[in-house]
């Protein structure tokens, strides 16, 4: 078992090298300019490595960069053994990042709740207090001075 700082530095070499590779050496029309490596995990034993992607497109640009990745797999591959010098490449999996889909999700309730608080200050635009305008007590002029005579 590896400890966690070498799985850390072999995950983000890995990011890096795919990454670069991606954007230099595969000539894949499907994996053009609009695919992203967000992050890149590996296992403990270092066997096994996810790296995560986002593609910026529609869901049929989506399929065919994940197509177009499962079928670099191999070329990916060799290039981290290359780069990372470990006895066992890890395996490569590419797993589509939800992240960018979470944070819009996300966005549109943000802006659901800002239409909602409009509305209410909308209607409370010209609302009167129930009752007084400040409803606490306040201590009377005769309490005040009671309290100072205490020495």
């Amino acid at each position: 078992m590896a400890d966690n700082a070498r799985a850390k530095r072999l995950a983000d070499l890995i990011r890096e090298v795919v990454a670069q590779k991606l954007q230099r050496g595969i000539k894949d029309p499907r994996l053009g300019s609009h695919v992203t490596i967000t992050d890149t995990r590996v296992t403990g034993d270092l066997r096994e490595a996810t790296v995560f992607y986002t593609v910026y497109g529609d869901e049929e640009e989506r399929q065919a960069a994940a197509a177009g990745l499962e079928s670099a797999k191999g070329v990916l591959r060799s290039e981290v053994g290359r780069a990372a010098g470990v006895k066992f490449t890890p395996t490569l999996t590419f797993v589509a990042d939800a992240l960018p889909d979470t944070a819009r999700t996300i966005e549109d309730l943000l802006d659901r709740a800002r239409q909602s608080d409009e509305k209410v200050r909308e209607a409370s635009a010209g609302a009167k207090y129930a009752g007084e305008a400040d409803p606490y007590r306040k201590p009377d002029s005769d309490d005040e001075t009671d309290g100072d005579t205490a020495e």
